[in-house]
């Protein structure tokens, strides 16, 4: 049986901590959320980490706290900061952080540990070594390394495999990803098929989010996403350009913010060039999605590769057809024909010529909408993938006995 958590708190760190709804009974569960970042965790785990808490887990978030700490401990979770330093490979900061959240571990000695994208995947693997935790490495992608074509991502990529292969197919771990595409790279790489688990996403809250009607303006188009190489921002502004040279008044929306931990970012000189562009409007952060939906027709997401994008599964919600690369993770969302086009990555023609047909076409545009409303009510709610996570939980929990070895062996 688990170990009551009011012994736990006895051992644990002074976690920042606030009394909401649902908290958790004195026998709850103990589950961690290890996350690089506080707003990834809000923007993208925040509905399963409330359906795990309604079903009786004791809910903590570990991660670099830097403006929503309050938001995580007003939901009733525990709070550990960490002095993360996402995207450096220096080994000094990696031992750092592996030893803070080892520490972290052993003294909550949690029931299950949920870690968040590749890089808390690895690094809560390694602090996790000999604890008697169940581990779910949960993969939004396979992240930088495995999909940019430069240099110091292609020498990684031996190195970070074969810590996947080795820290994933540990008896205590299992795998979590969001697309058939992933799963399969993730077994290529040597992780056994029975350790994979595929929940597409996190969800959203179709309760929250309906339909909008389509703005009077003229044809916009709308990018929600960080400022990445990777997500395809460079052809989507060439595309614009084009699309005004063949008389296509298509505005573009593009919301987010570079991101100057990920080598893929935008430099800051290039997106002040874009601000000049006529027909395209920056508009940085973004607190309220609504308000971008509100004012475009057409998502457009040309990324390289995606775990499921959260953008797109918002914009569906919303009603709005969408244009997007076919590659891992948007055609889960973006079914060519059904609610979306598809396009080749990197292609800033093929991207133009897609834009523009739904721009002319508003009839479409409605029947796409429709479609992927349709398909986010039935498939994607942050309701059923609540459930279907901690039904994961669940099963991680109740196989502990067999598949981890007792706590006697543990350092």
């Amino acid at each position: 049986m688990p170990e009551s958590l009011a012994n736990r708190q006895k051992r644990a760190p002074e976690g920042m901590s606030a009394a909401g709804p649902g908290a958790s009974s004195a026998a709850a569960p103990v589950l961690v959320y290890l996350v690089t970042e506080d707003w990834y965790f809000i923007s993208h785990r925040l509905p399963m980490a409330l359906a795990a808490q309604r079903a009786g887990y004791s809910v903590h978030v570990a991660t670099r706290v830097k403006a929503h700490g309050a938001e995580i401990m007003a939901n009733g979770f525990t709070l550990h900061s960490l002095d993360w330093r996402r995207g450096s490979l220096n080994p000094m900061n990696v031992i750092s952080i592996v030893r803070q959240v080892r520490a972290l571990y052993r003294r909550l000695k949690p029931d299950i540990v949920h870690h968040v994208a590749l890089q808390p995947s690895v690094i809560g693997s390694l602090a996790a070594a000999g604890l008697p935790v169940a581990r779910l490495n949960a993969l939004a992608g396979l992240g930088f390394v495995f999909t940019s074509r430069r240099l110091s991502a292609q020498l990684m990529r031996p190195v970070l495999a074969s810590l996947v292969r080795v820290l994933f197919n540990n008896p205590r771990a299992a795998v979590l990803v969001q697309n058939p595409d992933d799963r399969d790279a993730v077994q290529r790489l040597g992780v056994a098929p029975e350790r994979v688990h595929l929940i597409p996403g996190s969800g959203v809250d179709i309760d929250a989010m309906r339909p909008l009607p389509e703005p009077e303006a003229e044809p916009t188009a709308a990018f929600v996403g960080r400022l990445l190489d990777d997500k395809g921002v460079r052809p989507l502004v060439e595309a614009q350009a084009l699309m005004a040279q063949h008389g296509d008044k298509v505005r573009l929306l593009i919301a987010g913010d570079p991101d100057p931990a990920n080598p893929a970012s935008i430099p800051a000189g290039e997106i002040e060039i874009w601000k000049r562009r006529p027909g395209v409007e920056l508009l940085g952060h973004v607190s309220g999605i609504a308000d971008v939906w509100s004012r475009a027709h057409i998502a457009v997401l040309p990324s390289r590769r995606e775990g499921l994008p959260k953008s797109l599964l918002e914009a569906a919600a919303f009603g709005r057809p969408i244009v997007a690369t076919d590659v891992p993770g948007c055609r889960e969302i973006a079914r060519h024909g059904v609610n979306a086009f598809l396009v080749p990555p990197d292609d800033p023609v093929a991207l133009a010529d897609a834009i523009a047909v739904l721009a002319r076409d508003p009839a479409l545009r409605a029947r796409f909408g429709a479609a992927g409303r349709s398909m986010v009510e039935t498939e994607f709610s942050s309701a059923r993938i609540g459930q279907e996570v901690v039904a994961l939980y669940n099963r991680l929990l109740r196989a502990k006995p067999a598949l981890l070895p007792a706590p006697a062996s543990a350092s």
